[in-house]
């Protein structure tokens, strides 16, 4: 090859290089619609930080939630709830090479309020699920996260130990919806009083075993301490309060069909605290007729299923594709208000050629009330001398609520997600003479 030849080859590859050098210092940039972050790279510090093993986390929540038609109120309005999170994910083993340890910190702050809670739903009773899922645990900053993991032989077994919640390593869930019955560790949602989910974190400790590349098995222990829930507490890490310990084990497998992903959970939980019976007295007597105390058991527990599944690809493009999922929870019917529920939902990924990055979901939950409940209010209020559901004394009967969602996800950029939905709420709180409500439904979710 000539000279002359050799140096035009060599400016077209710088030239094709520069312009790769300059399309992602582009993509780097704050606001860019390619960077991973909001704020970007930081001049590449933000990249320098995770090389060294620190991944600084800032994210962002909102959700606006409209009543359109129904409800207990049926007045307009909207309301908006929104987290802020800040924290770090720590390699150990580049920081200070410490080999197979990670850490993480995690804080959150909610604020805002919620469209279920006076204008979907009676007061008196509330909803069983709400339009939004964000809301709840206090207008406050909490310490979500604060723990340690290791592996050991060969990444066999994984122990992780410090102030998390079940949710984050047991019946755990996706949330690309908006209203709480098709949103994260549903258990949580269910088990009353026991099992909190994020933001909440307890004491934990939580020992994984993989049996194969596709199976794992796992139990945890966690402090179950209602204190924690208490307004002031976010950053309590005492034990008092404690009144017992959640007991979690799982069975995980995450196969592939037809090159497709999947995971399939099932889990068994047990709560080691004393648990109000929801009916009876100590006698075996309905306790609302004879006004001694309700019966008090030494534990409760509970079981539950998930099933996940991509079902096909978009031309050859796993990142694309119809997903289903599944969902069933099934509690203590002496102790707990809500002894079964269950969902399927439906995720399509990349629905259109020039919106690859979008998504499109539809889901549909039931969620049903402890016929026990339903007997214990209907004695309370024969008891009382009420039959009028208008009467304030009145305890509204609850039985089983229908919640359904559909969104599509609007991948404005690679770090903010905007996702509008409507939601139908059938028998809101699980109460007859409540109006269906439509809700209207708008969620922002930002990476910065």
């Amino acid at each position: 090859m000539k000279m002359k030849n050799k140096a035009r080859l060599i400016c077209q590859v710088s030239a094709a290089a520069a312009l790769v050098l300059a399309g992602n210092a582009m993509a780097d940039e704050a606001f860019s619609s390619d960077s991973k972050w909001m704020t970007g790279d930081w001049g590449g510090e933000r990249t320098k930080l995770i090389e060294q093993g620190i991944d600084i986390k800032m994210d962002y929540v909102g959700e606006v939630g409209g009543n359109l038609h129904g409800g207990f109120n049926d007045d307009k309005t909207a309301r908006y709830a929104d987290q802020f999170g800040l924290g770090a994910a720590l390699d150990l083993e580049k920081l200070f090479g410490w080999d197979n340890t990670q850490a993480k910190i995690q804080l959150t702050n909610r604020n805002g309020e919620n469209i279920s809670n006076d204008r979907i739903g009676d007061p008196r009773a509330g909803t069983l699920s709400s339009s939004q899922e964000v809301y709840g645990r206090g207008h406050m900053v909490r310490l979500t996260q604060l723990w340690i993991q290791h592996q050991f032989f060969d990444n066999k077994l994984d122990v992780k130990a410090g102030y998390f919640g079940e949710g984050e390593d047991f019946n755990t869930f996706p949330c690309e919806f908006q209203n709480l019955a098709f949103c994260g560790s549903q258990v949580g949602n269910w088990a009353t009083n026991i099992w909190y989910n994020w933001p909440v974190s307890q004491a934990a400790i939580r020992v994984k075993y993989h049996i194969n590349d596709e199976l794992y098995a796992q139990i945890g222990a966690y402090n179950q301490n209602p204190t924690q829930l208490e307004h002031g507490n976010g950053f309590k890490l005492s034990g008092s309060g404690t009144e017992g310990t959640v007991l979690p084990v799982e069975l995980v497998w995450s196969p592939k069909v037809n090159n497709l992903p999947g995971e399939y959970r099932v889990g068994y939980y047990k709560s080691t605290a004393n648990a109000d019976d929801v009916l009876k007295d100590d006698n075996g007597q309905d306790a609302a007729t004879t006004g001694n105390p309700y019966r008090v058991h030494d534990s409760k527990h509970g079981y539950w299923f998930v099933a996940q599944q991509q079902l096909t690809s978009h031309n050859g493009d796993a990142s694309r594709g119809l997903n289903i999922a599944a969902n069933a929870t099934f509690h203590d019917k002496d102790t707990n208000f809500i002894d079964n529920y269950q969902s399927l939902m439906f995720v399509y990924k990349g629905p259109f050629d020039a919106r690859p990055k979008d998504d499109v979901g539809i889901g549909f939950a039931r969620i049903h009330v402890n016929d026990d409940v339903k007997k214990n209010a209907e004695l309370t209020n024969a008891t009382n001398g009420v039959s009028e559901y208008d009467n304030p004394l009145f305890s509204p009967i609850r039985e089983t609520e229908y919640n359904y969602e559909i969104n599509y996800g609007f991948h404005v950029t690679n770090w903010l997600t905007v996702r509008p939905n409507l939601q139908y709420v059938t028998h809101p709180g699980g109460v007859d003479e409540v109006d269906n409500a439509l809700v209207a439904g708008l969620k922002i979710q930002s990476v910065f």
